[in-house]
């Protein structure tokens, strides 16, 4: 007896090969390339989609490469502004200086040499050289006079010592800076040969010009410089 579900078998076996072949298929380059560029054309609609009211990519470009270009000059002027208001500075903080200097000149320098020379000092100028560093303005402008360790130095009354007393006891502890006193009666110059009279040097004002060619003739007399 034959088998007839042989047959039929065979046939369907057949159709699906058939349908199988059918299903494969293969694409050229072009197509490839073709799909690929309309798929690229969707994604780029896609993501520009919601700025094309902004105008044209190319263009938008432009506009911000121009205001990068702006910002930058502006920068390049707010380098030379702060360039400009450095040097002010400079300049404010030199006229500054040369004010306090001389501030410090009339207030410090000044009355240390007018005290040494009031209190006969052979060299005021050479006095004030050495005490210099012990006298200062403090921020409020007033003088200070200093100890070796820098401290503000007061009296016994706790006042603050003065330029005046300071020069006077340093005078005193340094006695070979100070002249040689005023002859007490009247004697002859070995110059001039003229009779000199009695001059206290501690009363003379310093700030007086004809004091000061006084003191500065009984400095030649004596035979100092």
């Amino acid at each position: 007896m034959t088998d007839t579900n042989i047959g039929t078998t065979e046939a369907t076996e057949a159709s699906s090969t058939t349908e199988t072949t059918q299903a494969v298929r293969t694409y050229t380059q072009k197509e490839v390339d073709d799909m690929m560029a309309k798929t690229k054309t969707a994604v780029m609609k896609k993501v520009t989609s919601k700025y094309e009211e902004l105008g044209d990519p190319e263009e938008l470009k432009t506009i911000v490469n121009s205001y990068q270009k702006v910002q930058q000059e502006q920068q390049l002027k707010r380098g030379e502004f702060d360039k400009v208001i450095q040097e002010l500075a400079a300049k404010k903080d030199a006229e500054i200086q040369k004010r306090d200097r001389v501030i410090e000149s009339f207030r410090v320098e000044t009355p240390i040499v007018e005290a040494a020379a009031r209190y006969r000092a052979v060299n005021p100028e050479q006095v004030k050289a050495l005490i210099r560093s012990q006298v200062r303005l403090n921020q409020e402008g007033d003088v200070e006079v200093l100890d070796d360790k820098g401290v503000v130095r007061y009296d016994d009354s706790g006042k603050p010592v003065s330029v005046d007393s300071f020069v006077q006891s340093w005078l005193q502890s340094n006695p070979h800076f100070v002249s040689a006193a005023p002859a007490t009666t009247n004697t002859r110059s070995n110059v001039t040969g003229n009779t000199m009279k009695k001059v206290d040097i501690a009363k003379l004002d310093m700030k007086n010009p004809e004091d000061r060619k006084i003191y500065a003739d009984y400095r030649k007399t004596v035979g100092l410089r």
